[in-house]
């Protein structure tokens, strides 16, 4: 039996209405999961398709190529990889055996790609940093000179590659028209691609591919760089120089790190730039460990072998990586504090 709702007013029930039971009233109202548990899971759930990709695309590769380096993959069990013999470590041993040929020519590949990337990523944030600096002034064609600066980085890698392969050409190549011909700076017409300045190419075209980026990266965080800062030490006297020391570079302190490592990263695992200027057989000057791994795997068909190199290089990246973030926090905690 249901009782009736009292007036607020006289203390009685109204005529004609009745209290709703409280069953009646949970019945129709919708039920809703707790606000809190939809804040937590509704991340997840967006983050889900991401998630599943990285892990199809990168993650179970990346397990695969471990396991594939425990074993003695070559083309003899392609067909099914999973039947070729156990090898343990000792695709390890013979990548690290400095010793032994294979040793010796990985030990080589990564002191060229130390010098290479060092070069690399040195010379992109100088010309970076220094173009973003000159572009910080508002002049006319301020606009025009960024986008032509931009023009690298916007190109297809490989239409950009091959057009540098055809003008290193030794013959018809535009770099010795220039050079020997309409300059006369070399005595007879050097060899780009092949011998020791195929490294010096290299060099070329990964920093005039890469040098936007910095360029870019750098633009964006001088335009927090509040111009009061330059204006005043221009009033007490500070040159140019002095203003790039003390107001510039410690505002980018910050974003340099990133860069430089995210530049480290890129250019040390460069595959299209070498593969694409000397092929499939790059010369010994600029066998980069990208290169090394690939001759190594889909070449000579050592699948064994060049997984473990894969593997030993994805440790170092890991270690130089890991390196790098703790001398940065640590030193950006010195200098906070």
């Amino acid at each position: 039996m249901t009782t009736a709702a009292k007036d607020p007013v006289r203390g009685q029930a109204p005529p004609g209405r009745r209290t709703p039971r409280p069953g009646a009233v949970a019945a129709r109202r919708p039920r809703r999961p707790p606000g809190r548990l939809r804040r937590i899971g509704l991340p997840y759930l967006l983050l889900l398709p991401a998630l599943a990709l990285e892990l199809l695309i990168h993650l179970v590769p990346m397990v695969i190529g471990i396991v594939m380096s425990f074993r003695e993959l070559t083309q003899f069990h392609i067909r099914d990889w999973s039947a070729a013999p156990w090898a343990g470590l000792d695709n390890y041993r013979l990548s690290v055996d400095v010793d032994g040929p294979a040793g010796q020519a990985l030990l080589h590949s990564f002191l060229v790609t130390c010098l290479f990337t060092v070069l690399t990523v040195g010379l992109c944030w100088l010309l970076g940093t220094a173009a973003a600096i000159c572009m910080q002034d508002r002049f006319r064609g301020r606009g025009l000179l960024r986008a032509l600066f931009l023009t690298p980085y916007a190109l297809p890698v490989y239409a950009a590659v091959i057009t540098w392969a055809f003008m290193f050409q030794r013959d018809n190549g535009m770099v010795n028209h220039v050079l020997h011909d309409q300059l006369g700076l070399s005595g007879d017409r050097p060899f780009w691609l092949i011998g020791d300045n195929s490294f010096t190419a290299l060099v070329i075209v990964a920093v005039w591919k890469s040098w936007p980026f910095a360029f870019l990266i750098v633009t964006a965080a001088l335009q927090a760089v509040p111009r009061e800062l330059y204006e005043a030490a221009a009033i007490d006297g500070a040159g140019m120089i002095q203003q790039i020391r003390r107001i510039t570079l410690p505002s980018l302190r910050s974003v340099n790190q990133v860069l430089v490592l995210v530049l480290f990263l890129w250019t040390f695992n460069d595959f299209n730039t070498p593969y694409v200027l000397f092929g499939r057989a790059a010369p010994e000057a600029a066998d980069l460990i990208s290169i090394h791994i690939y001759q190594s795997s889909f070449v000579t068909w050592n699948f064994g072998t060049g997984s473990a190199m894969s593997v030993l290089l994805l440790l170092f990246l890991l270690l130089v990586t890991g390196i790098y973030l703790f001398a940065t926090s640590r030193r950006r905690r010195t200098a906070d504090g």
